[in-house]
Protein backbone atom coordinates (compact mmCIF):
# COMPACT_ATOMS: atom_id res chain seq x y z
CA UNK A 1 0.00 0.00 0.00
CA UNK A 2 0.99 3.45 -1.26
CA UNK A 3 1.64 5.48 2.13
CA UNK A 4 0.11 9.17 2.06
CA UNK A 5 3.84 10.87 2.20
CA UNK A 6 4.72 9.50 -0.75
CA UNK A 7 1.63 10.18 -2.79
CA UNK A 8 3.26 14.01 -4.51
CA UNK A 9 6.15 14.26 -6.28
CA UNK A 10 7.27 17.99 -8.31
CA UNK A 11 5.93 17.75 -11.95
CA UNK A 12 6.50 19.96 -14.95
CA UNK A 13 4.55 17.98 -16.97
CA UNK A 14 0.14 17.76 -16.57
CA UNK A 15 -1.86 15.42 -18.58
CA UNK A 16 -5.93 16.24 -18.13
CA UNK A 17 -7.65 13.57 -18.74
CA UNK A 18 -10.49 14.96 -19.37
CA UNK A 19 -12.81 17.49 -22.05
CA UNK A 20 -14.78 20.85 -22.04
CA UNK A 21 -15.45 22.98 -18.97
CA UNK A 22 -13.18 21.46 -16.05
CA UNK A 23 -10.46 20.00 -18.40
CA UNK A 24 -10.40 24.21 -19.73
CA UNK A 25 -10.23 24.92 -15.95
CA UNK A 26 -7.78 22.81 -14.77
CA UNK A 27 -4.83 23.90 -17.48
CA UNK A 28 -5.58 27.18 -16.64
CA UNK A 29 -4.67 26.43 -13.02
CA UNK A 30 -1.18 24.86 -14.39
CA UNK A 31 -0.36 27.59 -16.60
CA UNK A 32 -0.98 29.66 -13.53
CA UNK A 33 1.65 27.53 -11.93
CA UNK A 34 4.37 27.38 -14.83
CA UNK A 35 2.96 23.68 -15.44
CA UNK A 36 3.25 22.63 -19.04
CA UNK A 37 -0.36 20.57 -19.83
CA UNK A 38 -1.05 18.37 -22.27
CA UNK A 39 -4.59 17.53 -23.53
CA UNK A 40 -6.95 14.08 -24.88
CA UNK A 41 -9.48 14.18 -27.13
CA UNK A 42 -11.45 11.83 -29.08
CA UNK A 43 -12.31 12.15 -33.17
CA UNK A 44 -15.80 13.30 -32.19
CA UNK A 45 -14.01 15.70 -30.21
CA UNK A 46 -11.74 17.32 -32.34
CA UNK A 47 -13.80 20.56 -32.03
CA UNK A 48 -13.52 21.04 -28.74
CA UNK A 49 -12.40 23.97 -27.31
CA UNK A 50 -9.81 22.38 -24.18
CA UNK A 51 -8.30 21.10 -27.03
CA UNK A 52 -6.73 23.83 -28.01
CA UNK A 53 -6.04 25.71 -25.01
CA UNK A 54 -3.74 22.84 -23.89
CA UNK A 55 0.08 23.27 -24.54
CA UNK A 56 -0.02 20.24 -26.42
CA UNK A 57 -2.82 17.83 -27.40
CA UNK A 58 -3.26 14.09 -28.87
CA UNK A 59 -6.44 12.33 -29.95
CA UNK A 60 -7.57 9.40 -28.11
CA UNK A 61 -9.33 5.84 -29.70
CA UNK A 62 -10.29 5.48 -33.04
CA UNK A 63 -12.40 7.95 -35.25
CA UNK A 64 -15.60 5.91 -34.74
CA UNK A 65 -15.56 5.81 -30.90
CA UNK A 66 -16.89 9.40 -29.98
CA UNK A 67 -16.65 8.67 -25.93
CA UNK A 68 -15.14 5.26 -24.94
CA UNK A 69 -11.33 6.56 -25.38
CA UNK A 70 -12.05 9.08 -22.40
CA UNK A 71 -12.71 6.05 -20.13
CA UNK A 72 -9.54 4.08 -22.04
CA UNK A 73 -7.39 3.42 -18.99
CA UNK A 74 -3.87 1.96 -20.79
CA UNK A 75 -4.67 4.61 -23.71
CA UNK A 76 -4.38 7.10 -21.37
CA UNK A 77 -1.29 5.94 -19.39
CA UNK A 78 0.77 5.62 -22.86
CA UNK A 79 0.10 9.08 -23.76
CA UNK A 80 1.32 10.15 -20.27
CA UNK A 81 4.24 8.28 -20.94
CA UNK A 82 5.34 9.40 -24.13
CA UNK A 83 4.36 13.06 -23.46
CA UNK A 84 6.45 12.44 -20.66
CA UNK A 85 3.89 13.71 -18.36
CA UNK A 86 4.57 13.69 -14.72
CA UNK A 87 1.03 13.68 -13.28
CA UNK A 88 -2.59 13.24 -14.54
CA UNK A 89 -5.59 15.04 -13.35
CA UNK A 90 -8.69 13.23 -13.95
CA UNK A 91 -10.86 16.38 -13.38
CA UNK A 92 -14.77 15.00 -12.50
CA UNK A 93 -16.56 12.23 -14.23
CA UNK A 94 -14.98 9.28 -16.49
CA UNK A 95 -12.58 7.98 -14.18
CA UNK A 96 -12.15 10.73 -11.82
CA UNK A 97 -13.18 8.16 -9.19
CA UNK A 98 -11.63 4.73 -10.31
CA UNK A 99 -9.22 3.22 -8.58
CA UNK A 100 -7.66 1.18 -11.24
CA UNK A 101 -6.03 4.77 -12.68
CA UNK A 102 -4.74 6.00 -9.75
CA UNK A 103 -3.17 2.36 -9.29
CA UNK A 104 -1.51 2.89 -12.72
CA UNK A 105 -0.21 5.81 -12.53
CA UNK A 106 1.61 4.64 -9.48
CA UNK A 107 3.12 1.36 -10.96
CA UNK A 108 4.35 4.04 -13.87
CA UNK A 109 5.94 6.65 -11.36
CA UNK A 110 3.05 9.02 -12.27
CA UNK A 111 1.54 11.32 -9.71
CA UNK A 112 -2.34 11.02 -9.92
CA UNK A 113 -3.48 14.10 -8.57
CA UNK A 114 -6.76 12.97 -6.45
CA UNK A 115 -6.61 10.87 -3.59
CA UNK A 116 -4.62 7.55 -2.67
CA UNK A 117 -6.36 4.64 -4.85
CA UNK A 118 -7.10 2.40 -2.06
CA UNK A 119 -8.98 5.39 -0.66
CA UNK A 120 -11.10 5.30 -4.07
CA UNK A 121 -11.65 1.68 -3.96
CA UNK A 122 -13.79 2.41 -0.52
CA UNK A 123 -15.19 5.76 -1.51
CA UNK A 124 -15.29 5.49 -5.35
CA UNK A 125 -17.94 3.02 -4.68
CA UNK A 126 -21.08 4.46 -3.36
CA UNK A 127 -21.95 1.23 -1.54
CA UNK A 128 -18.39 0.73 0.28
CA UNK A 129 -18.76 4.57 1.16
CA UNK A 130 -21.92 3.31 3.19
CA UNK A 131 -19.76 1.06 5.05
CA UNK A 132 -17.48 3.82 6.11
CA UNK A 133 -20.37 6.07 7.41
CA UNK A 134 -21.84 3.15 9.25
CA UNK A 135 -18.94 2.13 11.16
CA UNK A 136 -18.51 6.33 11.75
CA UNK A 137 -21.72 6.32 13.19
CA UNK A 138 -23.08 8.20 10.72
CA UNK A 139 -26.96 8.28 9.68
CA UNK A 140 -27.62 6.26 6.64
CA UNK A 141 -30.97 6.22 4.29
CA UNK A 142 -32.49 2.79 4.27
CA UNK A 143 -30.59 0.88 1.37
CA UNK A 144 -29.93 -2.30 -0.18
CA UNK A 145 -27.66 -5.35 1.74
CA UNK A 146 -27.03 -7.53 -1.35
CA UNK A 147 -25.46 -6.62 -4.58
CA UNK A 148 -27.80 -6.27 -7.45
CA UNK A 149 -26.99 -8.71 -9.88
CA UNK A 150 -30.39 -9.39 -11.58
CA UNK A 151 -34.21 -7.65 -11.67
CA UNK A 152 -35.33 -10.00 -9.02
CA UNK A 153 -32.77 -9.35 -6.28
CA UNK A 154 -33.45 -6.23 -6.70
CA UNK A 155 -37.50 -6.39 -6.64
CA UNK A 156 -36.97 -8.47 -3.58
CA UNK A 157 -34.91 -5.47 -1.54
CA UNK A 158 -37.16 -3.25 -3.05
CA UNK A 159 -40.26 -4.68 -1.42
CA UNK A 160 -37.61 -4.94 2.52
CA UNK A 161 -36.68 -1.31 2.35
CA UNK A 162 -40.12 0.43 1.00
CA UNK A 163 -41.64 1.95 -1.92
CA UNK A 164 -40.61 4.27 -3.25
CA UNK A 165 -36.91 3.76 -3.77
CA UNK A 166 -34.04 5.47 -5.68
CA UNK A 167 -31.71 3.21 -8.12
CA UNK A 168 -28.12 4.95 -8.32
CA UNK A 169 -25.31 3.95 -9.91
CA UNK A 170 -22.20 2.86 -7.49
CA UNK A 171 -19.21 4.30 -9.41
CA UNK A 172 -20.16 7.63 -9.88
CA UNK A 173 -22.73 10.60 -9.95
CA UNK A 174 -23.68 13.25 -12.19
CA UNK A 175 -27.52 11.61 -12.14
CA UNK A 176 -25.61 8.64 -14.30
CA UNK A 177 -27.72 5.15 -13.78
CA UNK A 178 -30.22 7.07 -11.23
CA UNK A 179 -34.24 6.27 -11.89
CA UNK A 180 -36.56 6.79 -9.19
CA UNK A 181 -38.95 4.23 -8.68
CA UNK A 182 -42.61 4.71 -7.13
CA UNK A 183 -43.36 0.90 -7.38
CA UNK A 184 -42.34 -2.35 -8.96
CA UNK A 185 -43.39 -2.26 -12.34
CA UNK A 186 -41.21 1.22 -13.14
CA UNK A 187 -38.34 -0.83 -10.53
CA UNK A 188 -38.57 -3.93 -13.56
CA UNK A 189 -39.02 -1.13 -16.64
CA UNK A 190 -35.65 0.69 -15.42
CA UNK A 191 -33.54 -1.62 -14.13
CA UNK A 192 -30.94 -2.60 -16.84
CA UNK A 193 -31.57 0.34 -18.70
CA UNK A 194 -29.59 2.17 -15.42
CA UNK A 195 -27.39 -0.56 -15.59
CA UNK A 196 -26.36 0.16 -18.71
CA UNK A 197 -26.07 4.25 -18.46
CA UNK A 198 -23.63 3.13 -15.43
CA UNK A 199 -21.51 0.89 -17.48
CA UNK A 200 -21.25 3.33 -20.39
CA UNK A 201 -20.36 6.74 -17.65
CA UNK A 202 -18.28 4.94 -15.24
CA UNK A 203 -17.06 1.52 -16.63
CA UNK A 204 -19.23 -0.23 -13.91
CA UNK A 205 -22.37 -1.12 -13.85
CA UNK A 206 -23.10 -2.19 -10.36
CA UNK A 207 -26.35 -0.23 -8.80
CA UNK A 208 -28.07 -0.20 -5.27
CA UNK A 209 -31.06 0.68 -3.84
CA UNK A 210 -31.58 3.55 -1.19
CA UNK A 211 -35.08 4.32 0.68
CA UNK A 212 -36.37 7.76 -1.60
CA UNK A 213 -36.58 10.69 0.90
CA UNK A 214 -39.37 13.05 -0.37
CA UNK A 215 -38.34 16.86 -0.77
CA UNK A 216 -35.34 16.87 1.39
CA UNK A 217 -32.50 19.69 1.34
CA UNK A 218 -29.47 18.28 -0.53
CA UNK A 219 -26.07 19.51 1.33
CA UNK A 220 -22.69 18.92 0.66
CA UNK A 221 -19.76 19.76 2.58
CA UNK A 222 -16.06 20.95 0.65
CA UNK A 223 -13.20 19.04 2.30
CA UNK A 224 -9.60 19.16 1.58
CA UNK A 225 -6.86 16.71 3.28
CA UNK A 226 -2.97 16.67 3.01
CA UNK A 227 -0.81 14.15 3.04
CA UNK A 228 0.43 14.70 6.73
CA UNK A 229 -2.85 12.91 7.65
CA UNK A 230 -4.73 16.68 8.48
CA UNK A 231 -8.61 17.28 7.24
CA UNK A 232 -10.16 20.60 6.79
CA UNK A 233 -13.79 21.58 5.76
CA UNK A 234 -14.83 24.60 3.70
CA UNK A 235 -18.52 24.84 4.82
CA UNK A 236 -21.42 24.10 2.64
CA UNK A 237 -23.04 24.27 -0.06
CA UNK A 238 -26.66 23.87 -1.04
CA UNK A 239 -27.89 21.67 -4.23
CA UNK A 240 -31.44 21.31 -3.84
CA UNK A 241 -32.31 22.59 -6.84
CA UNK A 242 -31.73 19.56 -9.66
CA UNK A 243 -33.27 18.08 -12.67
CA UNK A 244 -33.21 14.21 -13.66
CA UNK A 245 -31.05 14.11 -10.57
CA UNK A 246 -28.29 16.35 -12.00
CA UNK A 247 -28.02 19.62 -10.37
CA UNK A 248 -28.81 22.58 -11.78
CA UNK A 249 -28.31 25.63 -9.33
CA UNK A 250 -25.82 25.25 -6.18
CA UNK A 251 -25.22 28.38 -3.55
CA UNK A 252 -23.13 28.71 -0.48
CA UNK A 253 -23.75 29.40 2.24
CA UNK A 254 -27.05 27.16 2.58
CA UNK A 255 -29.75 29.31 3.88
CA UNK A 256 -32.80 26.92 4.47
CA UNK A 257 -30.48 24.77 7.32
CA UNK A 258 -29.69 26.02 11.07
CA UNK A 259 -26.12 26.57 12.31
CA UNK A 260 -26.55 23.50 14.64
CA UNK A 261 -26.95 21.13 11.71
CA UNK A 262 -24.36 22.75 9.56
CA UNK A 263 -22.23 21.75 12.35
CA UNK A 264 -23.34 18.37 12.97
CA UNK A 265 -22.66 17.99 8.70
CA UNK A 266 -19.13 19.59 9.60
CA UNK A 267 -18.47 17.33 12.05
CA UNK A 268 -20.20 13.98 9.89
CA UNK A 269 -17.77 15.14 7.01
CA UNK A 270 -14.51 15.41 8.65
CA UNK A 271 -14.76 11.87 10.74
CA UNK A 272 -15.49 9.79 7.53
CA UNK A 273 -12.70 11.69 5.75
CA UNK A 274 -10.31 11.33 8.65
CA UNK A 275 -11.36 7.23 9.10
CA UNK A 276 -9.78 6.66 5.35
CA UNK A 277 -6.81 9.13 5.66
CA UNK A 278 -8.48 11.35 2.70
CA UNK A 279 -5.98 13.21 0.76
CA UNK A 280 -6.91 16.05 -1.93
CA UNK A 281 -9.99 17.86 -2.83
CA UNK A 282 -13.39 16.02 -1.93
CA UNK A 283 -17.04 16.34 -1.11
CA UNK A 284 -19.87 14.89 1.56
CA UNK A 285 -22.99 14.96 0.49
CA UNK A 286 -25.96 14.52 3.08
CA UNK A 287 -29.63 14.93 2.57
CA UNK A 288 -31.97 17.03 5.36
CA UNK A 289 -35.48 16.68 4.96
CA UNK A 290 -38.34 18.43 6.82
CA UNK A 291 -37.87 17.22 10.31
CA UNK A 292 -34.23 17.95 10.23
CA UNK A 293 -33.45 14.47 10.05
CA UNK A 294 -29.50 14.04 8.23
CA UNK A 295 -28.65 11.08 6.28
CA UNK A 296 -25.10 11.02 4.47
CA UNK A 297 -25.29 9.67 1.08
CA UNK A 298 -22.21 9.32 -0.27
CA UNK A 299 -18.78 11.12 -1.14
CA UNK A 300 -16.99 12.44 -4.27
CA UNK A 301 -13.80 11.99 -4.31
CA UNK A 302 -12.82 14.57 -6.69
CA UNK A 303 -12.99 18.03 -7.78
CA UNK A 304 -16.60 18.84 -8.07
CA UNK A 305 -18.73 20.78 -10.86
CA UNK A 306 -19.99 23.20 -8.44
CA UNK A 307 -16.45 23.61 -6.64
CA UNK A 308 -16.65 27.45 -7.84
CA UNK A 309 -19.17 28.02 -5.68
CA UNK A 310 -16.78 27.43 -2.70
CA UNK A 311 -13.66 29.36 -4.18
CA UNK A 312 -15.62 32.15 -4.18
CA UNK A 313 -16.58 32.32 -0.65
CA UNK A 314 -13.81 31.53 0.57
CA UNK A 315 -11.46 32.76 -1.73
CA UNK A 316 -9.25 29.11 -1.82
CA UNK A 317 -8.60 27.86 -5.34
CA UNK A 318 -9.33 24.33 -5.02
CA UNK A 319 -7.90 23.40 -8.65
CA UNK A 320 -4.04 23.43 -8.61
CA UNK A 321 -3.12 21.80 -5.03
CA UNK A 322 -0.94 18.97 -5.64
CA UNK A 323 -0.68 18.60 -2.11
CA UNK A 324 -2.56 20.66 -0.20
CA UNK A 325 -1.12 21.67 3.52
CA UNK A 326 -3.98 22.34 5.78
CA UNK A 327 -1.99 23.80 8.77
CA UNK A 328 -3.69 27.45 9.21
CA UNK A 329 -6.58 27.17 7.10
CA UNK A 330 -9.11 25.66 9.98
CA UNK A 331 -9.64 29.20 10.45
CA UNK A 332 -10.53 29.45 6.50
CA UNK A 333 -13.78 31.96 7.01
CA UNK A 334 -16.92 32.19 4.65
CA UNK A 335 -17.07 35.49 2.83
CA UNK A 336 -20.34 36.78 1.46
CA UNK A 337 -22.64 34.57 -0.80
CA UNK A 338 -22.26 32.52 -4.27
CA UNK A 339 -24.32 30.82 -6.76
CA UNK A 340 -23.94 29.09 -9.46
CA UNK A 341 -26.10 28.35 -12.29
CA UNK A 342 -25.49 26.35 -15.52
CA UNK A 343 -25.71 26.80 -18.45
CA UNK A 344 -26.82 23.79 -20.84
CA UNK A 345 -27.68 23.04 -24.68
CA UNK A 346 -31.26 21.82 -23.51
CA UNK A 347 -34.54 22.64 -24.68
CA UNK A 348 -36.99 23.67 -22.45
CA UNK A 349 -40.07 23.22 -25.36
CA UNK A 350 -38.82 19.57 -25.12
CA UNK A 351 -38.76 18.80 -21.21
CA UNK A 352 -35.38 20.14 -21.19
CA UNK A 353 -33.86 16.93 -23.01
CA UNK A 354 -30.31 17.50 -24.03
CA UNK A 355 -30.14 19.25 -27.58
CA UNK A 356 -27.33 19.45 -30.32
CA UNK A 357 -26.57 20.92 -33.61
CA UNK A 358 -24.49 24.13 -34.14
CA UNK A 359 -23.93 27.02 -32.21
CA UNK A 360 -24.18 29.95 -35.05
CA UNK A 361 -24.24 32.76 -32.59
CA UNK A 362 -22.80 33.23 -29.37
CA UNK A 363 -22.77 36.33 -26.12
CA UNK A 364 -21.96 35.93 -23.31
CA UNK A 365 -23.18 38.14 -20.25
CA UNK A 366 -20.59 39.70 -17.67
CA UNK A 367 -20.58 42.07 -14.71
CA UNK A 368 -19.34 42.87 -11.63
CA UNK A 369 -18.96 39.79 -9.66
CA UNK A 370 -19.68 37.51 -12.26
CA UNK A 371 -17.94 34.88 -13.28
CA UNK A 372 -17.93 32.41 -16.06
CA UNK A 373 -16.40 28.87 -16.43
CA UNK A 374 -17.00 27.90 -20.45
CA UNK A 375 -16.01 24.87 -22.62
CA UNK A 376 -16.99 24.47 -25.99
CA UNK A 377 -18.63 27.96 -26.38
CA UNK A 378 -18.29 29.71 -29.95
CA UNK A 379 -19.60 30.34 -33.30
CA UNK A 380 -19.42 27.44 -35.33
CA UNK A 381 -18.97 24.71 -32.59
CA UNK A 382 -21.32 21.81 -33.25
CA UNK A 383 -22.71 20.34 -30.29
CA UNK A 384 -22.25 16.63 -30.08
CA UNK A 385 -25.20 13.78 -28.88
CA UNK A 386 -22.11 12.06 -27.23
CA UNK A 387 -21.40 14.25 -24.09
CA UNK A 388 -22.83 16.26 -21.25
CA UNK A 389 -25.13 19.72 -21.93
CA UNK A 390 -23.03 21.55 -19.91
CA UNK A 391 -21.61 24.74 -21.83
CA UNK A 392 -20.72 27.52 -19.26
CA UNK A 393 -20.91 27.45 -15.08
CA UNK A 394 -22.53 31.06 -14.35
CA UNK A 395 -21.23 31.99 -10.83
CA UNK A 396 -22.58 35.15 -9.24
CA UNK A 397 -20.89 36.44 -5.69
CA UNK A 398 -21.86 39.29 -3.34
CA UNK A 399 -22.12 40.26 0.30
CA UNK A 400 -25.65 38.73 0.84
CA UNK A 401 -27.87 36.00 -1.08
CA UNK A 402 -30.54 38.43 -2.08
CA UNK A 403 -27.32 40.83 -3.85
CA UNK A 404 -26.37 37.12 -5.51
CA UNK A 405 -29.93 36.98 -6.84
CA UNK A 406 -29.82 40.49 -8.59
CA UNK A 407 -27.91 41.62 -12.28
CA UNK A 408 -25.41 44.08 -11.97
CA UNK A 409 -27.42 47.44 -11.95
CA UNK A 410 -26.27 49.55 -14.80
CA UNK A 411 -25.29 53.36 -13.78
CA UNK A 412 -26.33 55.11 -17.17
CA UNK A 413 -29.44 54.93 -19.67
CA UNK A 414 -26.01 53.90 -21.80
CA UNK A 415 -24.69 51.54 -20.30
CA UNK A 416 -27.93 49.81 -20.26
CA UNK A 417 -28.34 49.78 -23.96
CA UNK A 418 -24.94 47.58 -23.90
CA UNK A 419 -25.88 45.23 -21.71
CA UNK A 420 -26.40 41.78 -23.78
CA UNK A 421 -27.61 39.05 -22.28
CA UNK A 422 -26.18 34.99 -22.95
CA UNK A 423 -27.40 34.33 -26.12
CA UNK A 424 -27.76 30.88 -27.92
CA UNK A 425 -28.81 30.14 -31.25
CA UNK A 426 -28.35 26.53 -32.91
CA UNK A 427 -29.07 25.45 -36.53
CA UNK A 428 -29.52 22.01 -36.86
Amino acid sequence: MKKPSDHYKPFDKLLIANRGEIAIRIGRAAAELGIHTVGIYTHEDRQSLHRYKMDEAYQIGADDEPLKPYLDIEGIIQIAKLTGAGAIHPGYGFLSENPNLARRCYQEGIVFVGPLPETLEILGDKVKAKQVGRKANVPLIPESEVPLTDVKTALSEAERIGYPVMLKAASGGGGRGMRKCPDAKTLEEVFQSARNEAGKAFGDDTVFLEKFIINPKHIEVQILGDSHGQVVHLFERDCSVQRRFQKVVEFAPAESISESIKNRLYDYALVIARSVGYINAGTVEFLVDAKDNVYFIEVNPRIQVEHTVTEEVTKIDLVPFTDFNCTGQSDVRLIGCAIQCRVTTEDPENDFKPDFGTISHYRNASGFSIRLDEGSSYPGMRISPYFDSLLVKVTASGTGFNRCLRAPQPRSAGIQNQRRQNEYRFSA
